[in-house]
């Protein structure tokens, strides 16, 4: 590994980034792909969230776009996480061997992976539980140079990003996020603390083609406290029934540890939620849907009623 590569090109002639929009990705990953020597021609764009993920028809690839355009440090402490969780024999996504990543083109950073299967098919919360397990007990080199993680940090950046929201709502998450600050500082957290995943949810755990279930979106493995780690199962049972009582369970004796029983639980999973409204918040402006969901979920934690109709995104 060299370092990134940066694609001379005429995508973003002003020295800018291009538009984070299917036209403007498009053109990254033509030129991204063309410089890593691959044939883009009937890529599938799988989302467009806070990454564009493309699914190549010409290799078993993965091409991921990251939206933010100062990604460049995380992306490439993803690509040396992904390496090294390679020669642990940590089954995860693996960082594409060939050519020097992340590129950036267009003012977008872009990395490439091995595509686990042809199709998405997710994991259990079962293996969720085991694959958390297992990254938590590695002990992790000096050399990655992971960062600790700062969830408040994190929201207000997130915060800060969102476009097309109103006023009155933007006013309401910032309180919102002000007052979980403060209650997050007085956490008394009981795990160890040491190396998460940062994502850590059954969204992000994929089925590979032979079976085995692998961890992927690797670009928020930091140190922090590892309670951050099993907040979002359950809460994903607890709040909005995305889980069953059983798949709970089991997640909970696989793991070995009861987050709903630690007394912070909720001010963790109040700025979770915040975290998550707040993501959704980026893309009212030019999705519908997301707009809708938006405010379906500001209306439930303005009134703390309705969460069992949110919809996973």
């Amino acid at each position: 590994m060299t370092g990134p590569r940066i694609v001379e090109d005429m995508i973003s002639g002003d020295g800018g980034s291009v538009e984070f929009t299917a036209d403007g990705v498009g053109a990254v990953l033509r030129e991204s792909c063309a410089a890593a020597g691959l044939d883009p021609s009937g890529a599938e764009l799988l989302r467009l969230g806070s990454n564009a993920v493309y699914r190549l028809s010409s290799a078993p690839v993965i091409v991921r776009i990251a939206r933010d355009p100062d990604a460049l440090p995380e992306m490439e402490r993803a690509v040396r996480v992904a390496r090294w969780l390679e020669a642990e024999r940590l089954p995860a996504v693996r960082a594409l061997s060939a050519g020097g990543q992340p590129l950036v083109v267009g003012g977008r950073v872009v990395t490439f992976w091995e595509s686990v299967q042809e199709r998405e098919e997710y994991g259990t919360v079962a293996e969720l539980a085991d694959l958390l397990r297992r990254l938590h007990w590695l002990e992790e080199p000096e050399s990655l140079r992971l960062p600790y993680f700062d969830p408040l940090a994190k929201l207000w950046g997130s915060l800060r990003q969102m476009d097309g929201v109103d006023d009155d709502d933007r006013a309401f998450l910032e309180e919102r996020a002000d007052r979980l600050a403060k209650e997050y500082d007085r956490l008394d957290f009981v795990l160890p603390f040491g190396m998460i995943h940062g994502d850590a949810s059954i969204g992000n755990v994929i089925r590979h083609r032979d079976g085995h279930a692998v961890l992927i979106d690797l670009d928020g493995v930091a140190f922090a406290p590892r309670e951050w780690d099993l907040i979002q199962t359950a809460m994903y049972y607890e709040r909005y029934r995305w889980h069953t009582r059983s798949e709970y369970e089991e997640f909970v004796h696989r793991y070995g540890f009861d987050l709903m029983n630690w007394p912070g639980y909720q001010v963790l999973a109040d700025l979770r939620e915040v975290m998550m409204v707040a993501w959704i918040g980026h893309q009212v402006a030019v999705s519908e849907k997301s707009a809708v969901e938006f405010s379906r979920r500001v209306h439930s934690l303005r009134t703390g009623e309705g969460r069992d109709a949110w919809s996973p995104f």
